[in-house]
């Protein structure tokens, strides 16, 4: 049986036109059957990580509130790992063939390794492209339901936040009222406000106090405040008269960096086709917009960043199975595939705090990656 599909695979591999596109046709079915067969194990693993833990931060939640978490937990999940699954599948589809003699067969007709890998190259693009465009929005969508409904149930309220031409809106709230807070810029990460204003307000809606500074940083518990002028907005007084000027003021506040952020808008809340349009708002508003950016050249670099896990997991695996090198040729390319992933999101960080442009951020750890994977085959190949 063997010694037949093997000569048959000859017979197709050297073949004009139609042979070849057949040979393209089977390698590609091969890849898509382990990809989906990978995906799913993974997914129904993640699935009941994903149950545990909603069980254990919601236990007095329904059980089909909990379910319906996990639900929209799963395609962000599954989204983050798509880089793993490709090189899982990678590996166990080239290991195969390589245990077949297949991919010995195809080389031996005359096909060099790369023109064998165009199926798998192919395949992958393609499902990298469906998953920017089709998956991304699906999973902003379901994150920031997820996001909503757990902040929810664990009663977290979101702050209010928006963002106009002329800077940024927040407010907070306590039992003695609410506090509008309205800053011309902000840090990158939301952490400090510059020349802000703070208007308190009174249970019964009433201005109670106006309070300007130069910047304030958000601490634990409370803004701190420098260059302060605060203006007491009392019916029948002269609050310009009565004006007090401080150095320093620290103003109580339950806000935190996160729930600012998280109201703001984290980058994969947001679907890839609205980013550009986002990023311009933010940009208009005066406000830093390089997480966004950085976010957004990654989302289109990502399947460029999947061709070269399937062509760096080849290099590894595409050679004749001979003894116990195979194990350990496995472990290389899975920490090889790794090590590039890490070395990708390290880049993200540099570029979202301005260590490096945004264009070196995105697009350079995945060109560069598919440049050694391919020198590698290419040093690797014997003919």
């Amino acid at each position: 049986m063997a010694a037949d599909r093997e000569r048959d695979l000859a017979v197709v591999a050297t073949g004009e036109g139609g042979g070849r596109m057949i040979l393209h046709a089977y390698l590609a079915r091969r890849f898509v059957t382990n990809f989906a067969g990978v995906a799913v194990a993974l997914g129904v693993v993640l699935a009941l990580i994903e149950l545990i833990d909603k069980l254990g931060d919601f236990p007095d939640r329904p059980v089909g509130d909990v379910l319906g978490l996990v639900a929209l937990k799963m395609p962000w999940a599954n989204y983050e790992i798509l880089p793993l699954v490709v090189i899982l599948a990678s590996v166990a589809l080239f290991l195969r063939l390589a245990r077949s003699s297949e991919l010995v067969v195809v080389r031996a007709s005359g096909r060099s390794a790369l023109g064998g890998l165009m199926a798998p190259v192919a395949v992958t693009l393609v499902l990298g492209l469906l998953a920017v465009a089709v998956g991304n929005p699906i999973v902003a969508a379901t994150s920031k339901r997820d996001h909503d409904l757990s902040n929810r149930y664990r009663g977290i309220e979101t702050a209010a936040l928006a963002v106009a031409a002329e800077g940024l809106w927040l407010r907070q709230g306590d039992a003695d009222g609410q506090t509008v807070i309205f800053a011309e810029r902000a840090s990158a990460d939301l952490g400090t406000l510059h020349a802000p204003t703070f208007v308190e307000f009174a249970p019964d809606g009433a201005p109670a106090r106006r309070i300007s500074a130069a910047s304030a940083r958000l601490g634990a518990g409370a803004w701190h405040l420098e260059d302060v002028k605060i203006w007491t907005l009392d019916r029948g007084s002269n609050p310009e008269a009565e004006a007090q000027r401080m150095s320093a003021l620290e103003l109580p506040s339950d806000l935190t960096q996160d729930r600012i952020l998280d109201s703001f808008g984290r980058p994969r809340y947001i679907p890839v086709w609205d980013l550009p349009g986002f990023i311009a708002q933010l940009e208009a508003a005066g406000f830093s917009a390089r997480r966004y950016a950085v976010w957004f050249q990654s989302e289109l670099a990502r399947p460029v960043f999947l061709v070269a896990l399937v062509l760096m997991s080849a290099a590894f695996t595409i050679g004749h199975v001979r003894g116990a090198n195979v194990g350990l040729r496995v472990l290389t390319a899975v920490i090889v595939g790794f090590g590039l992933h890490y070395v990708r999101n390290f880049a993200q960080i540099l570029g979202e705090n301005g260590q490096i442009p945004v264009a070196l951020a995105a697009w350079v750890p995945p060109v560069a990656a598919l440049f050694l994977a391919v020198g590698l085959i290419l040093h690797l190949e014997d003919g």
